[in-house]
């Protein structure tokens, strides 16, 4: 489906509902493809999601009144002569059922469907969810709500046939009831409510069905995708005539009393991903700390007050920024007032691109607009609490609705706004979120998120652009991530095993 990719090549197109239903309308009015086909390739696909996912043992599908439910009952039909022993659970009445829907209901071969009730979901082995798809939105109404709640009760593994019912398929959105499936067959393309959590939570394991429609639709491009890890070739390697500085000089500033490891991980992560140059700029206190962690980083003292930065020390780090690549401001700044105020005045101030991390979000708390004023390309990394300051709600709010909270965010700033989770989103004022596909449980631990802003300023300070610095950032963490879980196990690792999967 290339007509539904952004224009990044390496990001692959997660087109929303109206966007898919533009296809699918394409593909039967203008290309001829007969709609009960679409169907049955869908049905076919979802049926084999089904036997992998519950290869033995009775299976239920739980049919709705749309389309979706029509790809249940050519699913149910493929398993039933296939041998399966398969009920089929109708919310609407097969005689109610209009298109293909009510074909392929007629086309079932043995017992007719029976109207759902949770007790007749008790036994099954394997479950199939057929019942709203992408066309839904908002919370299900009270009986399609009381059969998502019976399926996620019942004990089988749910198969969700294109989306779990209950997520929105545009934005992983969940306003009420929804499915939590182990495996979704989606139909097509995948779509963003699969990878943008809460959504992705309720998806399993994605399977991606072709049906047979051509490529190249006729539709706007998917302003949402996956990053795909061909980002990773963007960056520059060293050749034979560059030096420390043509490698990229880094600025990591940052740290106070208590805080010192935050700054240590950033500049080790910058070194390990690229960067031949990186200076930290900490509190004249907290200098001796640094020298002695950081052999390969050069540090330098600014003026402090118990501890941590004041906001004196913002010309020495502008001064400094006149022959570097980036700048990292954030890590281990502290919530000092007089340190937050140095945080806004190096971010209003510094001419070169800028990533921003931990307490130097925190110095903008509810002050995005601060930040439009820049000239330099300007990177946030907050985690849903740090995003939530920002915009000044809660960050159970972000959760909640992370992709358009990721937009506000980065139309607010003008800047290019990283929210953090397994589901990382990478959202450019423009409205295109890049998304990353998840790495390992093992960075949910201290330290991981200065690894990464250390990586994107590194990243930046090759000259990247910014926008696919930042995705390139991501994907390089998460594959670090992956390699540091598998040498050490999920439990055990710790940020500095990140830093050292870079390498590799």
């Amino acid at each position: 489906m290339t007509g539904s990719r952004p224009a990044w090549p390496w990001i692959q197109g997660l087109p929303d509902a109206e966007r898919m239903r533009a296809t699918d309308r394409w593909a039967i009015e203008d290309r001829g493809i007969p709609s009960l086909d679409l169907m049955e390739r869908a049905g076919e696909g979802l049926a084999r999601t089904v036997a992998d996912a519950a290869p033995h043992g009775p299976l239920a599908v739980v049919c709705g009144p749309g389309n979706n439910g029509g790809d249940g009952y050519v699913a149910a039909r493929l398993l039933r002569q296939a041998g399966r022993e398969v009920r089929v659970l109708a919310l609407t009445r097969p005689e109610a059922l209009r298109g293909d829907a009510r074909v392929n209901a007629e086309r079932l071969p043995g017992p007719p469907p029976v109207p759902f009730a949770a007790d007749a979901l008790d036994g099954a082995d394997g479950a199939v969810d057929a019942l709203l798809g992408t066309g839904s939105t908002g919370a299900p109404r009270p009986e399609a709500a009381a059969a998502i709640a019976a399926l996620n009760a019942c004990g089988a593994r749910v198969v969700a046939a294109d989306v779990p019912s209950g997520v929105d398929a545009s934005t992983g959105e969940v306003a009420g009831e929804a499915v939590r499936a182990v495996a979704t067959a989606t139909f097509a393309a995948a779509k963003p409510g699969l990878w943008v959590n809460p959504g992705k939570a309720h998806a399993g394991e994605v399977r991606v069905i072709d049906i047979g429609i051509p490529p190249a639709a006729p539709v706007p491009a998917a302003d949402v995708g996956l990053i795909d890890d061909a980002v990773v070739d963007l960056l520059p390697a060293r050749a034979a005539n560059w030096t420390k500085f043509t490698s990229g000089h880094v600025l990591v500033v940052g740290g106070s009393r208590g805080l010192t490891g935050a700054p240590s991980l950033a500049a080790e992560a910058a070194m390990r991903a690229g960067a031949g140059y990186v200076t930290a700029l900490v509190p004249a206190s907290a200098e001796p700390v640094l020298e002695q962690r950081l052999v390969e980083v050069m540090t330098r003292g600014l003026p402090d007050r118990d501890g941590a930065h004041t906001e004196a020390g913002a010309d020495a780090v502008l001064e400094a920024a006149e022959r570097v690549g980036s700048i990292v401001l954030g890590p281990g700044l502290s919530r000092a007032d007089e340190a937050l105020a140095f945080g806004r005045a190096v971010a209003r101030r510094a001419p070169v691109p800028l990533v921003i991390d931990a307490d130097g979000l925190n110095a903008h708390a509810g002050r995005l607009a601060d930040l439009v004023a820049r000239e330099a390309p300007t990177i946030l990394t907050p985690h849903a609490g740090e995003l939530g300051r920002l915009l000044d709600v809660e960050s159970a709010e972000v959760d909640a609705r992370r992709l358009h909270h990721a937009r506000a965010a980065a139309q607010a700033s003008q800047a290019i706004v990283v929210l953090k989770g397994d589901d990382t989103l990478v959202a450019e004022p423009g409205g295109l979120v890049a998304v990353s596909s998840g790495a390992t449980p093992a960075l949910a631990t201290a330290g991981t998120g200065d690894v990464l802003s250390g990586i994107a300023g590194a990243v930046l300070a090759r000259r990247v652009e910014p926008f696919a610095a930042a995705c390139a950032a991501v994907r390089l963490h998460a594959l670090a991530g992956a390699r540091a879980a598998a040498q050490r196990g999920v439990d055990a690792v710790i940020a500095r095993d990140v830093i050292e999967a870079l390498r590799r």
